[in-house]
C-alpha cells in the first residue's frame, strides 16, 4: 500500500466502522442473531476526567504541554468514586429492558478503568484502587445482562510518552503506524479478555486491526461491534441496513458526564428512537455518564424510568424482531416477530393518545387472515377503570384499502391518565398486503463551474402503483466522526415517475471539501420508502 493511500485509508479507518466493506468480520453468525435478539443495549461512558464534565478524552487534543501534565498527573490523584455501586445500575437496566451493556474499559485519553499491567495510568492508581470494569461485568451478569466492554486503540497516553502530539485520525498516530502501539493495545486487551469471564460484546472505537483478530481468537462466541460491524453514531439511518448493526446514542449531548449546559432528550423521543432503531433492524446502544462519585445523574435515571415503564407494557416488541415489508406509515412504525407471522404496530403520535379514547387506524401493508388478532399490548381488552359499562376490546376488518383497526387506550399508567409515550398495537396471524417500491441511490457528479451538485438515483419498482414521486434528502455531515449527525435534512422538489429508470435533482450550496450525506426519496400513494444513504465530500 502506497504511502498515498494509507493518507487517505487510516483516517477513515481510525473513524469509522467499515470493516464489513472489506469482509473483515469473523463474527459467528448464530452469534450475530444472538446480538440482534437482544435489541437493546447500555452504553457507559466514564473515565477520570468525569471530575471536570468535559468530553471524555478529546480535550486531550490541540492541549498544551501544561494541560496534558495535570490531566495524566493530578486528575488521578482525586478520583475516587465512594458512591460508585453497579449494582444499582444493573438494577435500574434489567427495568428498563437493557439486554447488554458496553462499559467503557480504555477511552481514547489511555486511562485504564481496570487492573492492569501495562501502565500505571490506571484506576489502580487512584484513591479508589479497586478494578472498576470487573465490578461492572460481575454486577451486570447477576442481573442477566450480557457483559460487554468498550476498547479504544487510540491512546493518548502512549503517544504523549513517546513524544507523539496528541491526535486521532491521521497515520501518525495509528496503531498500524505505531508497532508499539499496536502490541501495547494487544497486551489490555488480552488482559481484559482472560481475566473477566466470558465477554458477549466488545466494541472497538478505533482502528481494530490486530485486536478483534486477537477477541475472536480469545473468545470465539464474543460479538465485535464496531470494527466489525456498521454502528451509526448519534442517529438512526434513513433504510433498514443489512443483517447486524448497532446504533448508538446520547441521552443529552455528550458520551461522559455533563453537570452544566446540558440539553437532555425527553423518555418520548428516546423509546421513539429505539422504535425506529428495531423497525430497521438495529440494536439501539443507548448511553449514560456516570458522575465522578459513581451515580448516575438524576436526568439519566429518569429517562431510564420512564423507559422502563414503556418496556414493562411493550418489551416483547422489542426483543428478537426484525423488520416488517416496510418500516412505516406515517407515525405508525412496525416490528415482526422473527419466527412467527406476528408485526407489532408502535403509535407514535403526538398529540399522545388520550386515555379512554377510541382512534381508527388503517394499515395498507397489513392483510388479515382468519386466525388474526390484535390487541393493545399490556391490556386484557376487557375493562376501563371506573367504567363497567364500556368494554375496550379492539376491533378489526379488511377491506380492499386496507386493515381496518378500532383501538382503545385503556390502561391507566399514569396518576393523571395522561401517557405521553407510543402505544403497541400486537396483530398476529398476518400477511403483507403490498410490495414496497424500491429505490437505489446513486452517485453525486459535481459542476465546479457552476457550483452545483447533481445527485441521482434509480427507481428499480413502482410498487405496483400507477406512480410515484421520487426526489432526495441531503444533509451536512458534523461532528467528530462521520457516523455522528446533527444536521436535518434538506429535501429536493419531486418528480412524478411511472416507470422503473433514472432519475437525478441538481442542489447548490454545497462547500468544497465539507463532507455531507444524500439518500432517495420515493413517495407511494400508501408509503414513503428511502434508499441507503450515501456519504460524499463536496469539490
Amino acid at each position: 500500500m502506497t504511502r498515498n493511500i494509507r493518507a487517505v485509508l487510516i483516517p477513515l479507518l481510525a473513524l469509522f466502522s467499515i470493516a464489513p466493506l472489506f469482509g473483515q468480520t469473523a463474527n459467528r453468525p448464530d452469534r450475530l442473531e444472538w446480538f440482534r435478539d437482544q435489541g437493546f443495549g447500555l452504553f457507559i461512558h466514564w473515565g477520570v476526567d468525569s471530575q471536570l464534565g468535559s468530553v471524555i478524552s478529546h480535550s486531550l487534543a490541540g492541549a498544551d504541554e501544561e494541560y496534558a501534565q495535570r490531566f495524566f498527573t493530578d486528575l488521578p490523584k482525586t478520583f475516587d468514586p465512594e458512591k460508585f455501586n453497579p449494582h444499582d445500575w444493573a438494577v435500574l437496566a434489567k427495568l428498563a429492558g437493557i439486554r447488554y451493556v458496553v462499559f467503557t474499559a480504555k477511552h481514547h485519553s489511555g486511562f485504564c478503568m481496570f487492573r492492569t499491567s501495562s501502565t500505571s495510568f490506571s484506576i489502580m492508581n487512584t484513591p479508589f484502587r479497586r478494578d472498576i470494569v470487573g465490578g461492572v461485568l460481575d454486577a451486570f451478569r447477576e442481573q442477566g445482562i450480557a457483559p460487554g466492554l468498550y476498547f479504544s486503540p487510540d491512546d493518548f497516553h502512549w503517544l504523549h510518552e513517546h513524544g507523539i502530539p496528541i491526535q486521532r485520525g491521521t497515520p501518525a498516530v495509528s496503531p498500524e503506524d505505531n508497532p508499539g502501539l499496536l502490541k501495547y493495545d494487544q497486551s489490555q486487551v488480552r488482559e481484559m479478555l482472560t481475566q473477566y469471564g466470558p465477554v458477549n460484546v466488545i466494541f472497538f472505537d478505533g482502528p481494530a486491526g490486530g485486536l478483534r483478530e486477537l477477541a475472536w481468537k480469545l473468545q470465539p462466541n464474543i460479538v465485535v461491534t464496531r470494527g466489525a460491524l456498521q454502528t451509526p453514531e448519534q442517529y438512526v439511518p434513513g433504510v433498514p441496513l443489512k443483517g447486524a448493526w448497532e446504533a448508538n446514542l446520547t441521552m443529552g449531548t455528550q458520551w461522559q458526564y455533563k453537570p452544566t449546559n446540558e440539553r437532555y432528550k425527553s423518555g418520548f423521543q428516546l423509546i421513539s428512537t429505539l422504535i425506529e432503531t428495531r423497525a430497521k433492524g438495529g440494536n439501539l446502544l443507548l448511553n449514560v455518564g456516570p458522575k465522578p462519585d459513581g451515580e448516575l445523574p438524576i436526568e439519566q435515571q429518569a429517562r431510564l424510568r420512564e423507559i422502563a415503564l414503556w418496556m414493562f407494557v411493550n418489551g416483547e416488541s422489542i426483543y428478537a424482531v426484525r423488520p416488517w415489508v416496510i418500516t412505516n406509515e406515517d407515525n405508525i412504525w412496525f416490528t415482526k416477530k422473527k419466527d412467527e407471522n406476528t408485526i407489532y404496530a408502535f403509535v407514535v403520535a403526538n398529540p399522545p393518545w388520550k386515555y379512554a379514547e377510541w382512534k381508527n387506524f388503517t394499515l395498507h401493508s397489513v392483510r388479515s387472515t382468519a386466525r388474526t388478532k390484535i390487541s393493545v399490548l399490556g391490556q386484557s381488552g376487557k375493562v376501563l377503570e371506573y367504567q363497567p359499562n364500556v368494554s375496550p376490546e379492539t376491533s378489526w376488518r379488511q377491506e380492499r384499502d386496507g386493515l381496518h383497526i378500532r383501538a382503545m387506550r385503556a390502561q391507566r399508567l399514569y396518576n393523571n391518565r395522561e401517557w405521553p409515550d407510543p402505544v403497541v398495537l400486537k396483530i398476529t396471524n398476518v400477511e403483507p398486503a403490498m410490495t414496497p417500491p424500491a429505490v437505489e441511490t446513486g452517485a453525486a457528479v459535481w459542476d465546479s463551474a457552476a457550483h452545483t451538485v447533481t445527485l441521482s438515483a434509480t427507481l428499480t419498482a413502482l410498487g405496483k402503483a400507477p406512480s410515484v414521486e421520487a426526489g432526495f434528502q441531503y444533509q451536512h455531515i458534523r461532528g467528530l466522526d462521520i457516523n455522528e449527525r446533527s444536521e436535518s435534512w434538506h429535501d429536493t422538489p419531486l418528480r412524478r415517475m411511472t416507470a422503473p429508470g433514472k432519475f437525478s435533482a441538481t442542489v447548490e450550496g454545497w462547500q468544497p471539501g465539507e463532507s455531507y450525506a444524500f439518500r432517495a426519496v420515493v413517495k407511494h400513494p400508501l408509503v414513503t420508502i428511502r434508499g441507503d444513504d450515501v456519504k460524499v465530500t463536496a469539490k
